[in-house]
C-alpha cells in the first residue's frame, strides 16, 4: 500500500499552521502532516530522514520570517543537503511578504517552485499537493 501524501509546513504562526492542515483535511487527500515552528528544526528532521523515502516529505510549505533559521537560511542550507536527498522536494515559499527582492530571491532557489502569498486557500493548497502528486 502506497504511503500517505507527506505535506511538511515549516512556520512559526500557530494559526497559520492550524488553517493549513485543516485545509489539507478538507481536501480528501490521503496524508500525514509535519510542522516545524523554525528551519532549523525541519533541516534536522530532513538530515536524519535523507535516505528514506516514507520519512521524507513529498512538498514543503516554506515561512521567510521565523526565529532561530529563517526561511532564507533554511534554503541555503538546503542547497548543500538537497542534492544528497533519496527523493527531490518541492518546496514552495509561503509568506506575507509581498517585497519583490523576497519574491526574486525565493524563486532564485531552483527547487522553490514557486511564492505564493498567505492566506493560501483551500482550493490553492488541494491544487498544489495534486499536481505534487500528478493527479
Amino acid at each position: 500500500m502506497p504511503q500517505p501524501f507527506h505535506l511538511c509546513i515549516i512556520d512559526d504562526d500557530d494559526i497559520y499552521r492550524f488553517t493549513i492542515i485543516q485545509s489539507a483535511k478538507f481536501s480528501k487527500i490521503e496524508h500525514k502532516t509535519s510542522v516545524f515552528p523554525n528551519g532549523e528544526e525541519a533541516i534536522n528532521f530532513i538530515k536524519e530522514n535523507q535516505n528514506s523515502s516514507d520519512a521524507l516529505p513529498n512538498l514543503i510549505l516554506l515561512d521567510i520570517d521565523m526565529p532561530i533559521m529563517d526561511g532564507f537560511q533554511f534554503l541555503e542550507t538546503y542547497k548543500t543537503i538537497g542534492p544528497n536527498l533519496i527523493e527531490k522536494i518541492p518546496i514552495y515559499m509561503v509568506s506575507s511578504s509581498v517585497d519583490p527582492e523576497d519574491v526574486e530571491k525565493a524563486k532564485s532557489y531552483e527547487f522553490v517552485v514557486d511564492y505564493l502569498y498567505k492566506p493560501l486557500k483551500s482550493d490553492k493548497l488541494k491544487e498544489i499537493i495534486e499536481k505534487t502528486i500528478g493527479l
